[in-house]
C-alpha cells in the first residue's frame, strides 16, 4: 500500500463542508486503489487568526512542510496572509486551473476544454504597495527573467501532455505596459521555437477577455502573469457552470498544494449548499501530481476514476442547486463517492 502524508487545510465560510465532501470520496478511493493518505490537519485562515492572532502559525506551516502534498479549503479576508505566503515559501510558482465542460453542467459550450499556466509568485501580488503623503498610493509590478522563462516552459510542456489544440496563447497588455509585458512577451515568443510541435500565439489581455467570452473552445493552454491570469480564469470558470466548477493546483519543482480557484462564500457557509466539484477535483489533481511525481499508477487511476464519477454524477439529480439540482454539499459528494 502506497502512503502519503496530505497536510489539509479545511479554511473559512464554506471550506469546512467542501472539506468534509471531498474526505468522503477520498476515503472510498483509498479503500478501491489501495492508497493511504494521512491527513494531517494544518489550521489557517480567519478564525485562526481570531483565535491566535497570526493567521499561518507555525505548527501549521511545520505540518506542511512535512508532508507530501497539501489540499486546502478556500480561505477568506487573510488569504494573502495564508495562499500568498505559502505560494512564496514553498516556490509555488506555477497556478494550474483546468477549466473544462463537462456532461451535464451548464457549460456555453460543450468544447471548452482550457487550462491557465499563470505565473504564482511575482508581479503586482508581491505586495509592494506604498503611500506618498496623504493622496497617493503606489503599487509595485515585479516581472523577472527566471519566472517569466519558468512559467514559459511550463506552459509548452502542459500543451505538449495534453489531448488539446497544442496550442500556447501567452497573455499581456505589451502595448501598454512595454518593460514588464514586454519581457513577458518576448521570453514566451523565445521559448515558443523550442517547441515547434506546439501552435503559438499572443493576445493583449482585453481582446482576450472578450475572446473568452465570444469563442472560448478557441483556446488550449493559456500562459499568464500573476494578476491577468487569476481575472481571466474567474471569468473563463462561469463559461463552464461558475466558480464550483474549478479546480486549481500551486505547483513547484518539489511541492504543490490544490484548491478551489473560490472564495470561502461566508453568505451561503452553514447552508450545505456549496458545490463540492471544486475542491473534489482539486484532489483529483493532487493524486494526478501525486502519481507523475512517485510514478504511482495507483493515484493516476484514482485520479481518472474521480473525474468519471464526477461526470456520472452531474447526469443524475443528485446535484446542488447551482447545478439545478436539490442536493446537499454531503449528498452531492455522497453520490460521487457511490459512483466510485
Amino acid at each position: 500500500m502506497t502512503k502519503y502524508t496530505i497536510a489539509l487545510m479545511p479554511g473559512d465560510g464554506i471550506g469546512p463542508e467542501l472539506t468534509q465532501a471531498t474526505l468522503t470520496v477520498l476515503t472510498v478511493i483509498q479503500t478501491k486503489f489501495d492508497i493511504k493518505l494521512n491527513m494531517a490537519t494544518a489550521d489557517a485562515g480567519d478564525m485562526v487568526f481570531e483565535q491566535q492572532g497570526i493567521a499561518l502559525p507555525a505548527d501549521s506551516l511545520q505540518t506542511i512542510k512535512t508532508s507530501h502534498a497539501c489540499l486546502k479549503g478556500p480561505v477568506g479576508e487573510t488569504a494573502a496572509d495564508v495562499i500568498i505566503k505559502l505560494r512564496q515559501i514553498f516556490d509555488l510558482y506555477a497556478n494550474i486551473r483546468p477549466l473544462k465542460a463537462y456532461p451535464h453542467a451548464p457549460a456555453t459550450s460543450p468544447n471548452i476544454d482550457m487550462v491557465f499556466v499563470r505565473e504564482n509568485t511575482e508581479d503586482v501580488y508581491k505586495g509592494l504597495e506604498f503611500t506618498i503623503g496623504n493622496d497617493t498610493t503606489l503599487c509595485l509590478r515585479v516581472i523577472t527573467r527566471k519566472n517569466c522563462e519558468r512559467i514559459a516552459k511550463k506552459a509548452f510542456e502542459t500543451a505538449r501532455l495534453r489531448n488539446g489544440k497544442k496550442k500556447v496563447t501567452a497573455i499581456h497588455k505589451a502595448n501598454v505596459m512595454r518593460i514588464t509585458d514586454g519581457m513577458f512577451k518576448k521570453i514566451c515568443a523565445e521559448t515558443a521555437q523550442k517547441y515547434p510541435d506546439i501552435q503559438y500565439t499572443d493576445m493583449y489581455v482585453d481582446s482576450a477577455s472578450m475572446h473568452l467570452i465570444r469563442k472560448p473552445e478557441d483556446f488550449d493552454v493559456l500562459c499568464t502573469c500573476n494578476m491577468f491570469g487569476d481575472i481571466l480564469s474567474d471569468e473563463a470558470a462561469q463559461l463552464i457552470g461558475g466558480l464550483g466548477m474549478a479546480p486549481g493546483a500551486n505547483v513547484g519543482d518539489d511541492f504543490a498544494l490544490f484548491e478551489p480557484i473560490h472564495g470561502c462564500a461566508p453568505d451561503i457557509a452553514g447552508k450545505h449548499i456549496a458545490n463540492p466539484i471544486s475542491m473534489i477535483l482539486s484532489a483529483k489533481m493532487m493524486l494526478d501530481w501525486l502519481g507523475e511525481r512517485y510514478n504511482d499508477t495507483q493515484c493516476l487511476q484514482a485520479a481518472n476514476a474521480i473525474e468519471t464519477a464526477v461526470v456520472k454524477t452531474l447526469a443524475s439529480d443528485q446535484v446542488v442547486p447551482d447545478l439545478g439540482g436539490k442536493a446537499t454539499t454531503k449528498t452531492m459528494a455522497e453520490a460521487i463517492a457511490y459512483a466510485l
